[in-house]
């Protein structure tokens, strides 16, 4: 089994450095181990995704920005093997835009995108976040960061169970599901 960390931010606006929140699982061993997560305060007041996330600049004004968070986040990439998200892309759009934006060594690990993971794995579709944590049976207050992390990490841990490894991108009937920086 492997050791990984599932990522989740919600944005403020249309800027992938506009990051408001991010919840961060990571699980060892097939285990969560450890859960965060940080409000942040984006670059500017420009709020245009409150009605989704419930999230406003009353709600973060007070919060560090993702650089000053950074101390505090990094240590839970050490020593992962892979990053999972749904919508990969997306997250992985995201943490490169807030590290670029504070002059931050953006983390290696490959990203593996629970979307493509549960289409290959089980064939859910759609797929989106609710649709697949109701197939799993996970619980999921959606759009909250903390939750909709916890949720991928559990995809991710589903998977595993099921015979998918990361290593190989294989389940343990030799077909080939994984999505790493393919998106």
């Amino acid at each position: 089994m492997s050791c990984f960390l599932a990522i989740d931010f919600e944005t403020a606006n249309h800027s992938p450095d506009s990051a408001c929140a991010v919840g961060l699982v990571r699980v060892e061993n097939g285990e969560i181990v450890h859960e965060e997560v940080f409000l942040i305060r984006p670059p500017t007041p420009e709020f245009y995704f409150s009605h989704i996330h419930g999230l406003g600049w009353e709600d973060v004004a007070l919060s560090p920005d993702f650089g000053s968070l950074w101390p505090d986040m990094a240590p839970l990439f050490d020593g992962i093997d892979f990053l999972a998200a749904h919508n990969a892309g997306f997250d992985k759009k995201v943490l490169a835009s807030c590290c670029a934006l504070y002059d931050l060594e953006m983390p290696t690990p490959d990203f593996t995108c629970t979307v493509q993971l549960a289409r290959g794995m089980w064939d859910v579709r759609p797929t989106k976040l609710p649709n697949v944590a109701y197939y799993l049976g996970l619980e999921l207050n959606h759009h909250d960061a903390l939750s909709d992390s916890r949720a991928c990490a559990n995809i991710v841990i589903a998977a595993e169970k099921d015979g998918w490894s990361f290593e190989t991108g294989y389940d343990n009937v030799g077909e080939r599901y994984i999505a790493i920086d393919q998106l």
